[in-house]
C-alpha cells in the first residue's frame, strides 16, 4: 500500500486549533502499519469522550468544542480518519473500504489506546464507522450521542440530495475540499478556515480517501457493507445505555434519518433529545459550542 502523509508545516498556525498531535501505528491491513494522528485533550484519568469526524472534514472541525468539553471536566479523544487531516493517506482509492475503516478506527480506538467507559459522538460517516465500534464491542460504551449520520444497510433510497453529492464526488474534476465543508455549513466560513480544511491535502495526490468516501456508502443490499451494517443494527436494537439523537435543522444529506434512531436504539427512550437550530450539516462548525454544552449535560443527566 502506497501512501502519503502531509507535512507538518501545512498544520501550523491554524486558527482555532492549538492542539498537540498524538500519533499511533496501525495495521494497514496489507502487510503494513499507518500512522494514524489524534487530539488527547484534558484530564488523563476522566472518563473518554470520543468524537468522530466524517467527510470531508478531520478533527479541525471539533475546535469549537474541544475546549468546552475539556473545560467541564473531560478527557476528549479526536482521530483523524484514515486519509484525512494529519493521518497517513493511501494513495489509491481502491485502498479504502468500508471494512477497513472500520478495522483502522477498531486498531486505534480499542487496540492502541484502550477506552472504555466511553462517551461518543459521531457526525457523517463518525455514525457509520462509529456504530458499528459500539455494535462490535457495545460494553466499552457508557453513552452514544449522535447527530447527522446514518448506519444504512442498503435497503430503501438514498434522499435525492445525496445521490447528487455521490456523483459529484465521483465525476468532478477538482474536490475543493474547503469549498465543500463551506457549502455544507450555515456559517460562511473565513478564508483562512477554508484553507484550513484544505490544509491536509496538497494536492489530489492526498485525495483518495476524501474522493472515495460518498462512494463507500451502502446503497444497495448488493453493497458488502451491507450485511455488516444489518448485523449491527441487530445490536443497536439492544442497546439499552443512553443514546442522544441530535441532528440539526438545516442538513438535507441526512434529514429525517434521526427518526430511525429513536425508533430503533431502546437507549434513546427517555432521553432528553434536541435539535440543534441554525447548524447545517457541519453542525460541529456552525454550533460547535451550543452541540458540545448539550453533550455536557447528556452526560451530567445520565
Amino acid at each position: 500500500m502506497q501512501t502519503v502523509r502531509t507535512p507538518d508545516d501545512r498544520f501550523e498556525n491554524l486558527p482555532g486549533y492549538p492542539f498537540a498531535p498524538h500519533y499511533a501505528e496501525v495495521p494497514d491491513g496489507d502487510g503494513g502499519t499507518l500512522r494514524v494522528h489524534y487530539l488527547d485533550e484534558g484530564p488523563p484519568d476522566a472518563a473518554p469522550v470520543l468524537l468522530l469526524h466524517g467527510e470531508p472534514t478531520w478533527s479541525y472541525l471539533y475546535r469549537h468544542m474541544v475546549p468546552v468539553l475539556v473545560d467541564a471536566g473531560h478527557r476528549v479523544i479526536v482521530p483523524d480518519l484514515v486519509g484525512f487531516g494529519r493521518s497517513d493517506k493511501p494513495t489509491e482509492t481502491s485502498d479504502y473500504t468500508y471494512a477497513r475503516h472500520v478495522q483502522w478506527m477498531t486498531s486505534l480506538i480499542f487496540d492502541e489506546l484502550d477506552l472504555r467507559d466511553l462517551t461518543a459522538f459521531y457526525q457523517d460517516w463518525g455514525g457509520l464507522i462509529g456504530l458499528r465500534l459500539v455494535a462490535a464491542e457495545p460494553d466499552r460504551f457508557a453513552r452514544v450521542a449522535v447527530g447527522n449520520t446514518g448506519l444504512p444497510t442498503g435497503h430503501g433510497k438514498p434522499s435525492e440530495a445525496f445521490l447528487a453529492w455521490q456523483t459529484f464526488s465521483q465525476e468532478t474534476e477538482e474536490f475543493p475540499v474547503g469549498f465543500i465543508c463551506n457549502g455544507g455549513s450555515t456559517t460562511d466560513l473565513p478564508a483562512e478556515v477554508i484553507a484550513a480544511y484544505d490544509a491536509p491535502f496538497p494536492d489530489d495526490t492526498y485525495k483518495a480517501g476524501a474522493r472515495i468516501f460518498p462512494a463507500l456508502v451502502p446503497t444497495s443490499t448488493d453493497d458488502p457493507a451491507s450485511a455488516d451494517n444489518v448485523a449491527a443494527w441487530e445490536v443497536l436494537e439492544q442497546f439499552e445505555r443512553p443514546f442522544l439523537v441530535c441532528f440539526s435543522d438545516g442538513d438535507p444529506i441526512t434529514k429525517g434519518g434521526d427518526a430511525i434512531f429513536r425508533a430503533k436504539v431502546p437507549g434513546a427512550a427517555g432521553v432528553s433529545h434536541t435539535t440543534i437550530e441554525g447548524g447545517g450539516h457541519f453542525l460541529q462548525e456552525d454550533r460547535g459550542p451550543e452541540l458540545a454544552r448539550v453533550l455536557v449535560d447528556f452526560m451530567a443527566a445520565t
